[in-house]
């Protein structure tokens, strides 16, 4: 098994581990994520996930020693798209599931080509001072098919991701803090215990509400600014109900200047 999945309470590490391959996604390893996110996201008991690639790499992107066997296109019609219905694995794995619930990346050193695309799938990026991004799959013209060119631009707008897309540089940690390609920066082997840390911090709020919240983000792009509204309303009313008890317990002396640590 080259995934395996560490569980404390709610929050389930899901650890890649192909340390001799820097994490390179080969058949096996995609088919193992997919089936461990599908899993958590279905478990009651599983609130915040976090992704981690074991011994100093993230995911340095598809195994190109296995790609190199490929024979053709037709080698990835298994992956194509449907007319209709769920579309099926992506060739990264689980980078083409709605997840309804928070995904947090852990990147240590690379998180290339595909391993760029799957930390883009993620909710949350915290990196170590030393990691690093880049669509590397540019000097070798194989594309980017794992959401790449549609998760990037929305995360840091259409011109810096064109400059990242055409250029296949790398992007180290400090200036993807900078442009909103991560959401913090840590030092080197840290990055799984921050992670884990704020995994911790938002299992511990009610998690229909935070859901709510988050699928509503999720959910609006593409919707003009009201449909967008409804959407929200129309996701989240049945929340604000509930939330009278929190603003019962915030009269009740809970939570005043913004202390989040006894809710």
């Amino acid at each position: 098994m080259s995934v395996r999945i560490d569980k404390n309470d709610g929050v389930w590490t899901v650890i890649h581990s192909r340390p001799n391959s820097r994490n390179a996604m080969d058949p096996k390893s995609a088919e193992e994520l997919y089936q461990a996110f599908k899993y958590f996201d279905h478990d009651s008991q599983a609130k915040v996930a976090v992704f981690w690639g074991e011994g100093g790499a993230f995911c340095a992107g598809w195994d190109l020693k296995h790609a190199a066997m490929l024979s053709g296109a037709e080698a990835l019609d298994v992956f194509e798209f449907p007319n209709k219905g769920q579309p099926p694995m992506a060739p990264m794995g689980p980078s083409r599931l709605e997840l309804s619930k928070p995904v947090i990346a852990a990147v240590s050193g690379p998180a290339v080509a595909g391993g760029m695309e799957l930390a883009l799938w993620c909710d949350i990026r915290v990196m170590e001072e030393t990691a690093f991004m880049g669509v590397y799959c540019r000097r070798w013209g194989i594309p980017l098919i794992d959401g790449g060119t549609v998760r990037l631009p929305r995360l840091v707008g259409e011109g810096r991701a064109l400059d990242l897309i055409l250029t296949g540089r790398r992007v180290d940690a400090e200036e993807a803090l900078q442009i909103g390609l991560c959401e913090y920066v840590v030092p080197e082997a840290k990055s799984r215990e921050k992670a884990e840390a704020l995994a911790h911090d938002i299992a511990r709020f009610p998690q229909s509400c935070m859901l709510a919240d988050r699928k509503s983000a999720l959910t609006q792009h593409g919707l003009s600014l009201q449909d967008a509204m409804r959407n929200e309303w129309k996701g989240s009313k049945g929340e604000v109900t509930k939330g009278v008890k929190g603003a019962a317990r915030f009269a009740g002396g809970k939570g005043r200047g913004g202390d989040f640590s006894d809710i």
